[in-house]
């Protein structure tokens, strides 16, 4: 999984392996580790909600998804729910989950695990 915060922006990545651990969990967690402590980023379906949501409560980012959204999603060819959120004070919180397409550059990172790029081209 992968998090791009920008400002009011956050948008989460995930992989095949990772929308179906969604599925069968409910639940996808990953955490990068700091000295002493770790930033924790997480999805979870959740019940009676309509959209997505997003939460940060001690070091941990955890971005809802309807939970009916949840287990029908990797059968689908939906790419991604987005959202906008108004917060307390009123400022707007941009909400995007995406399914990880395979990049048309090279990369060094593995992406044996994400989707098939739709803009890719066959020779």
């Amino acid at each position: 999984m992968k998090i791009r915060i920008q400002g009011n922006s956050v948008r989460y990545r995930l992989t095949r392996s990772e929308v179906e651990s969604l599925k069968k969990d409910g639940y996808y967690k990953e955490q990068t580790a700091f000295n002493g402590k770790s930033f924790i980023y997480v999805v979870a379906a959740k019940e009676n909600i309509t959209g997505l949501q997003a939460e940060f409560k001690g070091d941990t980012i955890t971005l809802l998804l309807p939970k009916n959204e949840s287990l029908k999603w990797p059968d689908s060819e939906q790419v991604g729910y987005e959202n906008k959120m108004v917060l307390n004070d009123g400022q707007v919180l941009n909400l995007l989950l995406e399914k990880d397409f395979v990049c048309l550059d090279e990369r060094v990172e593995d992406q044996s695990d994400n989707y098939p790029n739709p803009k890719a081209t066959t020779k």
